[in-house]
């Protein structure tokens, strides 16, 4: 439970579900629209995005799994004595690892988030209008889940030694997150057409 002194689930695993239940919903705008004699010039192209967004959905609840599985032996390295020099060199060595180890799924979360893209931008313009407001919550929890991941990422890169390793996610991180903003414009759009 989120609500727990437990170290996870946490942020991480957050960010994920976050993107899974967006995946989902855009997903459902899919649903209701293959098949609908109204949108058959899109058919195609919408089947070929819904498969495209459930297999982003099943990756992004791997991550869940995977965040909880990388941030567990990092809460515990924390915790490691440091009190002599061969202990805090120790200690220093396994944070090293843990925290390359725990960057690693909200990074894969910022680019799977960032892969969804295309498809929800596709979903939001061609889906049934009948559902546009899923569309539009799923970009809203795109960029949310994004947002969420990448601070995941920094919150390890922060700690690192090894500044190179770091500041290398670091700059991948911020070379997708121009996704935010197309989220964002999807968002707006369909604010927009339901005069919201």
């Amino acid at each position: 439970m989120l609500n727990s002194k437990a170290p996870v689930p946490g942020g991480g695993g957050a960010s994920a579900l976050c993107g899974a239940l967006c995946a989902g919903l855009a997903a459902m705008v899919c649903s209701l629209t293959i098949g609908k004699e109204k949108y058959a010039a899109v058919e195609s192209n919408m089947i070929h995005s819904m498969s495209n967004i459930v297999n982003i959905q099943d990756d992004l609840c791997d991550c869940m799994d995977a965040d909880a599985q990388a941030f567990e032996p990092l809460a515990k390295a924390y915790k490691l004595p440091k009190d002599t020099p061969e202990q805090a060199a120790y200690k220093s060595k396994v944070l090293e690892e843990k925290l390359h180890d725990a960057a690693e799924p909200p990074l894969r979360i910022c680019e799977l988030i960032m892969n969804l893209y295309n498809d929800i931008a596709f979903v939001a313009k061609n889906g049934s209008r009948l559902a546009v407001s899923d569309a539009g919550c799923a970009a809203a929890m795109a960029a949310a889940a994004y947002r969420a991941a990448a601070l995941n990422v920094y919150v390890n890169t922060k700690l690192m030694k090894d500044r190179e390793y770091a500041e290398d996610i670091e700059r991948r991180v911020k070379s997708m997150s121009f996704v935010v903003a197309g989220y964002e414009e999807i968002y707006n759009n369909v604010a927009k057409e339901l005069g919201a």
